[in-house]
């Protein structure tokens, strides 16, 4: 007996409802992984400005150092002190080598605060710092708004 002659099933059109379900997957991706790199940055901060600051494209696995302007260093919303950031550091070296680190320092921070956290960057082997800045014409709509 052979069945399969006689039967044949219907072409299967353009399901949208598995479409529909992978768009909202997208974008709840695409929003919490936003919330999170806002939460990287510290709000608080008052970036100094430069006339020849730009936005650069972020690198992957950057880490962020918050500096504030009583000297507290802040990494992904926790606070460190000395010991523990320089072992954080120490850590990142060792499993990725040529870890990016961009130092986020409030434009009223003592400059010893900075060399503080930059000398513990250097003891861990961190060569790849970058510093954030805010562009000057950015600073000047901020404060007008």
């Amino acid at each position: 007996m052979n069945f399969r002659g006689r039967y044949r099933a219907p072409a299967v059109g353009f399901q949208i409802a598995p479409m529909v379900d992978i768009m909202l997957f997208l974008l709840c991706f695409f929003v919490t992984s936003q919330m999170y790199m806002r939460w990287e940055a510290e709000m608080d901060i008052t970036l100094p400005t430069a006339q020849s600051a730009r936005i650069e494209a972020r690198l992957p696995g950057e880490l962020i150092l918050n500096v504030k302007n009583d000297g507290t260093v802040v990494v992904n919303g926790r606070q460190l002190n000395e010991a523990e950031l320089g072992t954080l550091l120490q850590r990142l070296v060792k499993l990725f080598p040529g870890q990016p680190v961009v130092l986020r320092a409030d434009r009223r921070t003592a400059y010893e605060h900075v060399i503080r956290v930059l000398d513990l960057c250097r003891r861990a082997d961190i060569w790849n710092v970058s510093f954030a800045a805010e562009s000057a014409t950015d600073a000047v709509s901020s404060t007008t708004r």
